[in-house]
């Protein structure tokens, strides 16, 4: 079997990162490329798939410029991206419109709309999902609706690995974890479902064929060579979506094991051997075959803690603030913190929540502030677990995966405000493994998934719940849980205060 390098990109949301792995999942070289996010309207939140690319390109170039990676070392392509993506693309590729990202609530009243159509119990017994704005059917649709000459054009739609795919190799692919996001794909089957597109006016020759993650859909082009600097004819698989990446490169694959997101944003999969769903979560298929993930998904994670340190504190380190958040005691002496900080996906689905801190006063630290942001976000996590078990899935233990890992601090936290144990795997790079990994099967590197698991992946650091702070978590998440309810409305009231504000500016 071949034993060489595997390059993985992963799509994120603030930048494309690039890694070059070995069979034992270590790093060999890595190069991390930013690009911006667009709002060109209130609820919009849009990327051009070109500056992906373009950024990637360069990553890659930089990287094969330096040892100890030549382009002849690289064995296969993995690739994995954020999801919900709505790239539309002509016959030749060209992206016809911005796409928007995973966070873009602007087919809000497209999906009411469908709504009063079509019972909502007939798309979630195909989809297993939720018909929310920020998916890509209502995505769909929206083009459909306000842009008909774009629509026309259209040739597919395409996700963000699968713009990569094309790119690199001129093949349109739509990889099965990805189907997650369009409401006509059968998350059981894990194929398009002909009647739910058609009651949807949706055609499905604008749908690219469906592959497995592991699946090689062709090999890197002469034009894509010249453009990364990789080899004509290196092996390139359709890839998945991040979220499912990185639950397999943190070494979740059985029923029971759950991958913890503490990436920018925060959430949970759980894998499972059946498909269970649960109206206010997110079904998917994992990209190891015969599971399922069961995934919450909350914009708070770690994109909470950046926000507060560059808007508050920029002055302290991510680590300073790890250390100030240990003096202070679990419950933050009394501060409260609802991580809403772009409206709020699982399980409450709110474009219009607000972050809020509750409990301050003069007697307040720093410490306490930082604390309950962690907390915040911990109790978000429990919400989306506690969701699941009433779909009737089981968490035995959760793998973290993200910059939020590095805190034993927030490790700590996490296992105590949810009971369960943590098992923090070693790479800081679990979303690209994940990816490489699937390369890595594709390719033959690894004899299967288990295979795959087995050599790449460590546990570096475990946690066990403090019991007795759990007990005293469960008051203060009670409180938690109580202020949104309470609030629904006024963050409702406000949201619409704000958007007649810029509309009149």
């Amino acid at each position: 079997m071949p034993n060489g390098y595997i390059l993985a990109i992963d799509i994120g949301t603030s930048a494309c990162k690039v890694v070059v792995f070995d069979r034992n999942g270590a790093v060999v070289a890595s190069e991390t490329r930013a690009y911006p996010v667009y709002y060109p309207a209130p609820g919009y939140a849009e990327q051009k798939p070109e500056e992906w690319w373009a950024a990637a390109c360069d990553a890659v170039k930089s990287l094969l410029s330096y040892g100890p990676v030549r382009p002849e070392d690289i064995q296969a392509v993995g690739l994995d991206g954020q999801s919900w993506s709505c790239i539309l693309v002509d016959k030749n590729g060209g992206v016809l419109f911005g796409n928007p990202i995973w966070m873009d609530g602007r087919a809000a009243d497209i999906c009411e709309e469908i709504k009063r159509s079509i019972p909502e119990k007939d798309i979630f017994k195909v989809s297993g999902n939720p018909f929310e704005p920020m998916y890509t059917t209502p995505k769909i649709l929206w083009f459909r609706q306000k842009y008909p000459d774009v629509f026309k054009r259209t040739y597919k739609v395409l996700q963000s690995n699968g713009y990569f795919v094309y790119k690199l190799t001129g093949k349109f692919s739509q990889d099965s974890s990805m189907g997650y996001g369009l409401h006509f794909f059968d998350v059981r089957s894990g194929q398009w479902d002909a009647d739910l597109a058609r009651a949807l006016d949706i055609p499905l020759d604008i749908m690219p064929e469906i592959f497995q993650p592991r699946d090689i859909v062709g090999f890197v082009t002469g034009e894509a060579a010249k453009a990364t600097g990789l080899l004509a004819g290196t092996p390139v698989v359709a890839g998945g979506l991040d979220a499912a990446c990185s639950t397999f490169g943190a070494g979740v694959a059985e029923p029971g094991q759950t991958q913890e997101q503490g990436g920018q944003a925060g959430g949970m999969s759980i894998c499972l051997d059946k498909c269970l769903t649960h109206e206010r979560l997110i079904m998917g298929m994992h990209v190891v075959p015969g599971r399922w993930l069961l995934q919450g998904g909350t914009v708070g994670g770690g994109g909470a803690l950046k926000w507060l340190r560059e808007t508050m504190m920029p002055e302290l380190s991510f680590e300073d603030m790890s250390e100030l958040a240990a003096k202070s005691p679990a419950g933050s002496n009394g501060v409260i913190f609802l991580p809403y900080m772009s409206g709020e996906r699982s399980p409450i689905w709110d474009k219009k929540a607000k972050g809020v801190y509750f409990g301050l006063d003069y007697a307040r630290t720093r410490s306490d502030i930082i604390r309950a942001t962690m907390e915040g976000v911990a109790f978000a996590l429990r919400h989306n677990i506690e969701t699941a078990e009433e779909a009737g899935a089981y968490i035995d233990s959760m793998n973290p995966v993200g910059g939020c890992a590095n805190s034993p601090v927030w490790m700590r936290i996490k296992s105590d405000v949810t009971g369960k144990p943590l098992n923090v795997p070693g790479s800081d790079n679990g979303t690209p493994l994940g990816a490489a990994m699937l390369a890595g099967i594709g390719v033959g590197i690894y004899g299967d998934y288990r295979d795959a698991i087995d050599s790449a992946v460590r546990i570096r650091a475990s946690y066990e719940p403090d019991m007795e702070n759990r007990d005293k978590y469960a008051r203060y998440y009670a409180v938690y849980r109580e202020l949104y309810d309470k609030l629904k409305g006024t963050m409702s009231e406000i949201s619409e205060i704000i958007a007649e504000s810029e509309i009149v500016l």
